[in-house]
């Protein structure tokens, strides 16, 4: 499947040249791929003092903010075991033997919210600067968050043009559901690394063969820590940010619950019932 954006092609991966024990994530937006990335670089280099900047030991392959070319030599580089970051959904990334693939799951409402939040916080100017597309046209209207909410969830796209809408969302999560018994893939829930981050920790580096967590890296990949260090883990290489503090803006679970009356989250869970299958959704919003 070909998925392409204003700021991702995952064309990107075409010819990729993978190395036994390469790991790659794959999330949707403002789903837990930052953590994730941080409990990964933790596990393989044993030490919350990262020898580089996260997005820098962990680069977005599909994003064409960073040239593909200046993503594979650094990666190519790499001696330590690599782990590399993507928004694309597993059938639009080689699925090589070699490599173990990361999905993380979170609730969608959680993550419309948060990402609606990202929305604000980025420099679109410099974002088409380094793109080489138009600056976006400025909208008139603010929409509150709850009123943004309720129009995300009744949006019809096409998963492949709109990967963070709710269908695109659970395309992404489905697909990754359809193959969660292949043992190179894993499932993470959001909800699961907020409840026990030790005991999803451990899952985690059996899965990838590595140590387990000591208590230092357990505590280095809490969401305090990690917002205490967003200069250096908040993915922003190119300076798209306006702010690396608010990217790590709230870090639970429950936030798109809050916003809605009993009959909107009704009305939610049965636009979510045609888009994806009753497991997955069982599992997803518990």
């Amino acid at each position: 499947m070909r998925y392409v954006s204003s700021d991702e092609d995952n064309a990107r991966w075409d010819g990729f040249p993978f190395r036994d024990g390469d790991i790659v994530i794959s999330t949707r937006s403002k789903s837990g791929t930052t953590w994730m990335q941080m409990i990964c670089a933790l596990l393989i280099f044993r030490t919350p003092d990262l020898p580089a900047p996260l997005s820098i030991l962990s680069p977005w392959l599909d994003w064409l903010i960073v040239p593909r070319d200046e993503v594979y030599a650094r990666l190519g580089a790499q001696a330590h075991r690599r782990f590399i970051k993507t928004h694309t959904p597993l059938d639009g990334i080689p699925l090589d033997p070699r490599a173990t693939y990361i999905v993380v799951a979170r609730h969608p409402l959680d993550m419309a919210v948060s990402l609606s939040h990202q929305g604000a916080n980025l420099n679109r100017e410099r974002m088409a600067e380094l793109t080489g597309n138009p600056v976006p046209a400025t909208v008139a209207e603010r929409r509150t968050t709850v009123e943004a909410l309720r129009r995300w969830i009744d949006r019809d796209a096409d998963p492949a043009d709109a990967l963070d809408s709710l269908p695109g969302v659970l395309w992404h999560l489905s697909d990754a559901w359809r193959r969660r018994d292949d043992p190179n893939i894993l499932l993470v829930h959001y909800a699961d690394l907020s409840a026990d981050l030790a005991g999803e920790m451990t899952r985690i580096a059996e899965r990838l063969r590595l140590d387990p967590p000591t208590p230092e890296l357990v505590e280095a990949a809490g969401f305090a820590h990690m917002r205490a260090r967003a200069q250096d883990l908040a993915p922003d290489p190119a300076g798209i940010l306006k702010s690396t503090a608010a990217f790590f803006r709230r870090g639970g679970s429950g936030a798109g619950r809050e916003l809605l009356t009993g009959a909107e989250y009704a009305h939610y869970l049965r636009r979510a019932a045609t888009l994806a299958p009753p497991d997955l959704l069982a599992w997803l919003h518990r």
